[in-house]
């Protein structure tokens, strides 16, 4: 174990499938968290099957499952409700996500957990909360987009679209990271665990707000525009005489006056009256941009990209995907690592979060069941220790 990692004293028990927990203890594992992830007998979490295009293996499971130990249990039956009971009495973290009502019937929700183990962090993931008419439905990462009105503003004026990435996950996830990191503080202090609960539709309900609050405060709705931004303007992609297409977005009026000076080289159009705020230039949208491709379509993309370097002007290249693996920043900055797997070592991205001199923990992806002789074992070891303890 290496000591030097903020979580190196932690130990996090997960009853988690899918991606908002798994993502969450991840995070955890990262930065030295123990993680017991538990796991249905055979089959084991659900994600491991949603493809096999990683040599086999999820590209969704690896992704959030390095670092772990996998530990394959029947919790409905006694060994189970044991051996997890056992766990719990060492764990400092608890993550679930059951179906609706379940962990509750089975006394495994977070603020029954509390109760028992007043130093554990404990968190209960759901789709739509604690309470309310929606509160036993079953919910799924795009089912969340569409309850929370992300599809509405996503997409072009004639069709909306989903998030091309589990958007509703990923920010539970990280809302679960930052009460799981909560709790811990406020038991470093006070002695005492913490009871929580995110769920999938208050996570992105709040990554909802500025269109929610635009929406409240203009009488309409925010509109949908494709990869231009809904209301700056200009911001989005631009055609280059190459063939190729460029991003850049202007923020405020110095900017938009620079841009017309350097990237441009003609100053007048930053005052002619069409152009010469957001608002009109919002307005005229159509317009401006027919000038500016205009104006791009003498040169390739890369001139583009340096006079918008040449003049602070916030841009980037439309990459692909693969353009994303071979990103000279990433391979710069040594970004990836080599992660184990049953199948063999794969890249992958380290944490975002940088801390000078700590390397990250880039465990192996467990396969279904492979640390349960083990745990079983230290759990009885454990046992037999205390037995002896109290015997003398």
């Amino acid at each position: 174990m290496k000591t030097n990692l903020p979580l190196s004293d932690i130990t996090v028990v997960s009853l988690e499938q899918a991606i908002a927990a798994p993502l969450a203890s991840r995070h955890l594992a990262d930065w030295g968290a123990r993680v017991i992830k538990i796991e249905r007998p055979e089959v084991g979490d659900f994600a491991r099957h949603y493809d096999t295009v990683v040599n086999g293996l999820s590209s969704q499971f690896i992704w959030t499952n390095r670092s772990k130990e996998s530990l394959a249990l029947d919790i409905k039956t006694d060994e189970g409700q044991t051996t997890l009971e056992a766990l719990l009495e060492k764990a400092d973290v608890f993550i679930q996500n059951l179906a609706p009502g379940a962990a509750q019937r089975q006394g495994l929700d977070a603020k029954s957990l509390v109760e028992r183990f007043p130093r554990l962090v404990a968190c209960d993931i759901s789709g739509y909360g604690n309470g309310g008419p929606y509160s036993g439905k079953k919910a799924y990462d795009l089912l969340v987009q569409c309850e929370t009105g992300f599809l509405s503003i996503n997409g072009t004026p004639e069709s909306p679209a989903k998030c091309g990435i589990a958007i509703a996950d990923i920010a539970t996830g990280m809302y679960v990271l930052n009460g799981v990191l909560m709790g811990l503080y406020q038991r470093a202090s006070t002695g005492r665990g913490m009871a929580f609960e995110v769920s999938l539709f208050d996570a992105l309900a709040e990554w909802m707000s500025y269109p929610a609050y635009y929406t409240r405060g203009a009488g309409r709705a925010i509109p949908r525009s494709g990869a231009r931004h809904a209301t700056i303007a200009p911001y989005g992609p631009f055609a280059t005489g190459d063939g190729k297409t460029v991003f850049f977005g202007i923020q405020n009026e110095r900017e938009w006056l620079n841009f017309c000076t350097v990237v441009l080289g003609d100053a007048s159009i930053a005052v002619e009256p069409r152009y010469a705020t957001n608002s009109q230039r919002l307005a005229n949208r159509d317009a401006l941009e027919r000038l500016i491709e205009e104006r791009f379509s003498a040169w390739p993309a890369d001139e583009v990209l340096a006079r918008l370097d040449r003049a602070a002007i916030a841009n980037g290249r439309m990459n692909d995907v693969d353009d994303l693996l071979a990103h000279p920043q990433l391979l710069a900055r040594q970004r990836y690592r080599d992660v184990g797997t049953e199948r063999g070592p794969e890249a992958m991205f380290l944490p975002a979060v940088t801390i000078p001199g700590v390397e990250p923990v880039m465990g192996p992806v467990p396969a279904v069941g492979q640390h349960t002789e083990a745990i079983l074992a230290e759990l009885a070891e454990e046992a037999g220790a205390t037995a002896a303890r109290k015997a003398s």
